[in-house]
């Protein structure tokens, strides 16, 4: 096992949360395969990490959800200030004995996603 690849979620929201993705965690909607279904494809860097798939009606309940999945970054106070201006509440987080703080946010579909800042304290 090397390291996580992606993320793949189902949603009836495809425009909000593409939208949500990109201005909120600043991931960038980029190439995807010519499937035949609906979907977009949210880069970091150079790295697909989140994909969605279109789907007519939400799963909510009636299929397997995740809890949550993380994403590092840089950038802590930049990055609270930033939810702010968007209005997206978060909740903070300190791994115990670790120099990484999460800020824990939900996107438009009520997953939940935490943003790892390695050696940052909360401001």
């Amino acid at each position: 096992m090397l390291k996580l690849d992606h993320v793949n979620l189902r949603t009836a929201n495809l425009g909000a949360m593409v939208t949500w993705y990109e201005e909120v965690v600043g991931l960038k909607a980029g190439p995807r395969p010519p499937f035949s279904f609906p979907g977009a494809w949210l880069y970091a860097g150079n790295q697909p990490v989140v994909h969605l798939v279109e789907v007519e009606t939400p799963a909510k309940g009636e299929e397997p959800r995740i809890e949550h999945f993380a994403l590092s970054s840089i950038g802590l106070e930049a990055f609270l200030k930033h939810l702010k201006s968007k209005n997206v509440p978060y909740r903070l987080g300190q791994i115990p004995g670790m120099q990484i703080t999460q800020v824990n946010i939900f996107d438009p579909d009520e997953n939940h996603i935490h943003v790892d800042f390695h050696g940052e304290a909360q401001p």
